[in-house]
């Protein structure tokens, strides 16, 4: 079964997820800032590096303009960590082995590819407000220019 998905407006579902060096990071630390939360399949793979980076490259943009960026795949710790250094990743990448957020976020559920139907990561992408709310949400986004039109949609570009 799939969450429902989350629309403009609805309250942000929290969460509590260890980073690559495996220290906890929570959403509701990010209170008062604007955080843009994005979902992708699997570290090191051609379209998860090519978007990384894309934020990599867009951050001091995006963090001049107030936000955060915060990545969440299912990877374990390790993997991230090496992820971070073979891409010079300078934003937290999280972990969710459980898949709790991913599910909280309706990021997680049935896919279609090649006819074949599966369960996994829907690339999605959102952004939370100061308030916690859902200002953003994007779902079965496109790993290659996804970062520019985020920030076109942002009006920061």
């Amino acid at each position: 079964m799939t969450e429902q998905r989350l629309s403009p407006g609805d309250k942000a579902p929290d969460f509590t997820l260890p980073d690559s060096e495996g220290n906890d990071v929570k959403l509701s630390d990010f209170r008062g800032k604007s955080v843009v939360v994005y979902f992708y399949p699997s570290a090191g793979t051609p379209g998860c590096t090519k978007q990384a980076c894309d934020f990599r490259d867009s951050l001091a943009q995006l963090n001049d303009a107030g936000y955060q960026v915060l990545g969440i795949s299912p990877d374990k710790p390790a993997k991230l960590a090496k992820f971070v250094e073979a891409e010079g990743l300078t934003f937290p990448l999280l972990s969710d082995t459980e898949k709790t957020a991913l599910k909280a976020y309706s990021a997680f559920g049935e896919k279609k590819n090649y006819g074949k139907v599966y369960e996994g990561v829907i690339r999605s992408t959102f952004v939370v407000d100061a308030e916690g709310k859902i200002a953003v949400a994007q779902y079965n986004v496109r790993a290659t220019g996804h970062v520019a039109k985020l920030l076109r949609d942002l009006s920061l570009a």
